[in-house]
């Protein structure tokens, strides 16, 4: 399967993508847990379907040290005892911040109290950039179907 899109090639995108990559950047380097970054991202990838984050996402948890176990049960983490409270929290967060579309008022206020019980400012605005991130970065692969699989562990850091 070959992308419809080569992002890297195209000098448009290049200029475009030299600036998305150092947001990425700055996300990693921000005060949330990056257990929770990586979670977060799997997630938000998994709900939109974006096979190439979900591989780079679940191969750089993996490599951190992150367990199998607790990587195959996000898509389920509501029924899964393996995360904290503020994991879930975060992944609550991630999904009505990913899905809003589908609900009329967005992210809930219940779904905000619940991520601001475990997150300062600092990390609830990095959380919040990240959702918004990620979801920007599905939207990319997705369109121009970026095959997944080759993905190497801290490729794109």
């Amino acid at each position: 399967m070959d992308a419809r899109l080569n992002y890297f090639a195209a000098p448009f995108a290049g200029k475009a993508l030299k600036h998305v990559m150092a947001a990425g950047k700055v996300l990693k380097e921000s005060p949330l847990p990056a257990a929770t970054q990586e979670l977060v991202a799997l997630r938000v990838s998994q709900i939109n379907g974006c096979a190439v984050c979900i591989d780079m996402h679940t191969k750089d948890a993996a490599a951190a040290g992150e367990t199998p176990v607790r990587l195959n049960l996000v898509a389920a983490w509501r029924e899964a005892t393996v995360f904290t409270e503020a994991e879930r929290a975060a992944l609550a967060l991630a999904e009505e911040g990913t899905r809003v579309a589908d609900a009329a008022g967005g992210v809930g206020d219940a779904v905000w109290a619940y991520a601001a019980k475990h997150y300062d400012e600092e990390q609830l605005t990095a959380l919040a950039m990240l959702i918004s991130f990620m979801n920007m970065a599905n939207r990319l692969n997705v369109i121009a179907q970026q095959p997944a699989g080759g993905y190497e562990p801290g490729q794109f850091h």
